[in-house]
């Protein structure tokens, strides 16, 4: 591993293309800001840690019978719900918690 010094307004670069700057430093706290191409993800490792969970999940369930699973129409008073761990993480990323010491947020992506 790898320990780097840096105060606040400092840059780390790894590669090209990803910056890490210290935003902020408040007590034992870090504010980390990410700048990253879009392709590449960034997650809070816990965030990271279910996505994979999730993953796992569902590759297990891809080889089991899907058919048994109820589908819900759609109408005014039901919604069909479709979440994926990706959109869930997304979700979650843009919110920042109660003593969470870093906020990513993504532009919203576009619908068609």
């Amino acid at each position: 591993m790898l320990v780097l010094s840096r105060q606040r307004d400092e840059t780390i670069m790894i590669g090209d293309e990803i910056e890490i700057t210290v935003v902020d430093i408040r007590g034992d706290k870090v504010r980390l800001g990410i700048t990253a191409p879009t392709r590449i993800a960034v997650h809070r490792k816990e965030v990271y840690e279910a996505i994979k969970r999730e993953n796992e999940q569902a590759a297990r369930l891809a080889g089991a019978d899907v058919t048994s699973i109820p589908q819900v129409a759609p109408g005014p008073a039901r919604t069909r719900i479709r979440a994926s761990a990706s959109r869930l993480a997304a979700a979650v990323e843009g919110v920042e918690e109660p003593g969470a010491s870093m906020k990513v947020t993504r532009p919203a992506a576009k619908r068609a």
